[in-house]
Order: structure tokens, then sequence, then C-alpha cells
């Protein structure tokens, strides 16, 4: 084992930051000394976990100067505050994606159950604004998670190796001043928040500042009419300010992008992506409409043949022929990337503000709340063990939903573990969940076959579930 894996978490998180500082000392220097620094501290501290090919792959790609994605890292540095970039590269980078992975790993085994890379939880319901067909706003207005709830979520989550935390709503700034208490109290980890934007000011990008450990992701949907037509007058002007000034402060930032039968072409176009690049996104996660909930509008559900569309799109996004300066990713579309489904916390799962412990936050159905259970506990319950057993869904990672492409197999797993809605505003049987996504499914089917078949598929050297 690797000199570096057997110091202490203090003595190894030390010496990432040194390792840190010297690269973004480089700015105006040689970077590329110290991406291939960083580089050789990877293979140290995590030795056999990427093979040695893929080591040299990225050293070639730092030594090259007209890969893409390198200089789009270099512009990221460029516009991001030293703060800021050197706690998203201490605690996404080494104590996520480094240490944390090993941990979680490790854990997997030992435990015999999904580890989640992430946690996903919701600071309260309430939101000062409803949306079209927003899964969220099926909850209510009338639950928060307290500071000690959040608290034990994130000490418990950072003990099985969690290091990532995203936040979702309701609107998750309504609880501001807990976030960032949250933020400072927890400063070994990285908070992502899903946010409409409308509460972000200056005093609260300083506040961001200081503490270095937030990014965020902003709610936005096309164009003025498509973005306000779902969102509400005003919602457009709202985002374009606090980008504004996320972009002055150095904060980084992306996009969350709820694609539809009606805006899909306004939330790809080459000038909506350019405009965002401009104000300074730099990622965003793209997600599928999805009809949860009674007040679901299946209307919205995205074609076959937009679907399709999507999926190509990305991928020219991402790709050296493209000239955005954006990295995209696809919720729904990138399942080949993890392995299918990464819920019920595989990768990932949900806590509601009620506390109820749920696979997806698009699947909303419990057995375990953090009020009366550990995250180790909730990730033993039923349900979680029907994820874990049943993953992957599908080996057609195009079809890796239990319930919008299989929805058969939520409906079983829901069943056999007595698991109970956790819809606040209006509880829905999962009969009537998956009876919406019956007739999409069998469209999809066909035509996300015929993809898979005509692509190439490696298997990953690591693979959480056993098939």
């Amino acid at each position: 084992m690797a000199v570096l894996t057997e110091l202490s978490h203090k003595a190894q998180r030390k010496a990432a930051s040194i390792l840190i500082d010297q690269v973004l000392s480089h700015v105006e220097k040689d970077r590329e000394k110290g991406f291939l620094e960083m580089v050789d501290f990877a293979e140290k501290f995590w030795g056999d976990g990427m093979s040695k090919e893929s080591y040299d792959k990225v050293r070639a790609a730092v030594q090259d100067p007209n890969n893409k994605w390198i200089r789009f890292i270099n512009r990221v540095l460029d516009e991001t505050d030293p703060h800021v970039a050197k706690m998203a590269a201490l605690n996404l980078g080494f104590e996520a994606f480094f240490r944390g992975t090993r941990e979680i790993r490790k854990n997997r085994e030992k435990y015999h159950c999904n580890i989640p890379w992430l946690i996903l939880f919701d600071p309260t319901s309430a939101c000062n604004m409803h949306c079209q067909g927003c899964w969220s706003g099926t909850y209510g207005h009338k639950h928060n998670l307290t500071f000690e709830d959040m608290d034990k979520i994130i000490t418990q989550g950072k003990q099985l190796g969690v290091y990532l935390y995203m936040l979702t709503g309701g609107e998750p700034l309504v609880r501001k001043a807990d976030i960032l208490k949250l933020a400072e109290k927890h400063n070994d980890v990285e908070f992502s928040i899903y946010t409409n934007s409308t509460l972000i000011d200056e005093a609260f990008c300083q506040e961001v500042v200081r503490l270095g450990n937030l990014t965020f992701q902003l709610s936005i949907e096309g164009t003025p009419e498509t973005n306000d037509a779902r969102r509400g007058e005003g919602h457009y002007d709202a985002v374009m300010k606090a980008m504004d000034l996320m972009k002055q402060y150095g904060i980084l930032f992306g996009t969350s992008i709820c694609y539809t039968k009606y805006n899909i072409e306004a939330v790809t176009s080459d000038a909506f992506l350019k405009m965002i690049s401009e104000k300074g996104a730099r990622f965003g996660f793209y997600f599928h409409y999805m009809p949860v909930g009674n007040n679901a509008v299946p209307d919205l559900l995205p074609t076959v043949e937009q679907r399709k569309y999507m999926i190509e799109r990305v991928r020219y996004i991402r790709s050296s022929q493209s000239d955005i300066e954006f990295f995209p990713m696809d919720f729904q579309n990138d399942g080949e990337a993890v392995g299918g489904c990464i819920a019920g916390g595989r990768n990932y799962f949900h806590i509601n503000s009620a506390g109820d412990a749920e696979p997806c936050v698009f699947i909303h159905y419990s057995n375990a709340n953090i009020h009366d259970h550990s995250v180790l506990e909730i990730l033993q319950s039923p349900l979680f063990m029907a994820y874990h057993e049943g993953q992957p869904f599908n080996h057609n990672h195009l079809r890796p939903c239990p319930m919008l492409e299989n929805p058969e197999l939520l409906q079983k797993m829901v069943h056999e573990t007595g698991a109970h809605s956790t819809d606040l505003e209006s509880p829905e049987t999962v009969e009537h969940l998956c009876g919406k996504c019956k007739e999409y499914a069998a469209c999809w089917k066909d035509a996300a076959e015929e993809i898979w078949a005509g692509q190439e598929h490696k298997p990953k050297k690591y693979e959480n579930y056993k098939k």
C-alpha cells in the first residue's frame, strides 16, 4: 500500500492542501507542472484505484495545449476566487473523490449494503415559488429539518466516507443562516445547493467566499419566455442577477435544468449554452421531467425523438468538436458512466424535509426516517436493501430507472418492503405513479435497445452491485 494511504486523515489533508496551494500558485508561472504534480499525488494516494494507463492518459491531456477540458479547467481557475477554488479542490477533490471513495468502498464490503458518494437533503419544504410540475411542490410548506437533524446527517455521513452534500427543497436558501452555519462547522465537506436564485444577494455571496465550501446549481429553463412560463414572471431576471453576482465574487456555480416536451430545444441551443457560459456557469445537470405527484403533468414528458436528440446533443457539447465551454451532465441518459441507477444509496439518496429517507429525489416512498434511524440504518432498511439487491435494474443503462423505464420494478419493491408514500401534501399510490410511466417506458424501450446495441460498452473495473 502506498505510504500516503497510511498517514492519518489529518496528515493526508495537510499534504493535499500544500499541493493544492502549489498548483494554485502556478497561475502565472507553470500551471502544467502543478497539474502533473497533482496526478503524481493521486497515483501515490489512490494506487490501483485506476490503471497506470489511465494516469498516463491524464498526464498526456495535461501536456496537450489543445485539450479542450484542460483549457476549461484553466479558465475555471482563472475566474474563481482562490479560496473557493482551494476548498473545492480539497473537499470535492481530495475528501470526496479520493479519500472518501476509498472509505465508501471499504464500508460497502463491511456493512453489505449501499454506501452513497453523496447525500441529498431538504432543509425545508417551504418555497417562495410554485413551478408547474415541480416534484418538490408536492411536499407542502410546513416541514423543516432542524439544524441538529442536518448536522446529524453530515456527521454520520462523514463516518461512512461521504464528503459531498447536496441541498434541495423547497427553496433551501429559505434556511440561509443555518446553511452557512453548517458550512462553517463542516468546513471539510463540499455543499452543493440547488436554488431558484431569488434569495442570492451580495451579503450572502461575501459569506460564501469567506467559507469557500459551497457551490450552486441555479434553476433556469431556456429563454425568458420558456423559463417564466413554468417558473413565473420575473424569475429569469432574478437568475441573471444571481449569475452576475456569483461571477463577480468568483463563486463556482452551474445550472439545474428540467427538460420537458416544451423547452428541450430552448435549454440545449447554442445561443442558450453560450449565454450561460458567458455568465459564468461552467457545468450543469439536465433532469428529465418525471411525472411525480398527484399534480404531475404527464404531457410534459419528452417524446422518444426528443430523448434521442438529448442523448446526441449532450455528447456533442462535451466533445472536442464543440466550442462551448460548459460541461453538461444528463441524469437520465448518462447511466453508463455510473453503471445505471445510482439511487437507493448506491451513489446517493434523499432525505426530505420531514426526515423521510427516500431512495431517490423522484421516488417518494420510505421505510425509515432520520429522526428515528442513523444514516447506516437507513441504508440497511428494507426498501434500500431492495435497491441494493436489484441494481442494475436494467443492463441497458439508457433504461436505468425502476420507475420511468421499468415501472413494474418499483411497484414490486414498494409492495414487498411495505414502504409508504412520503408525499406530504397528497399521498400517491405506487400504482398511480407507475401507471403514468407505463406508456412512456414501452415507447422508449425499442429506441433505447437500438441505440444501446449500436454502441460499444466497456465493463467498469469496479461495480458495487453483484450481477
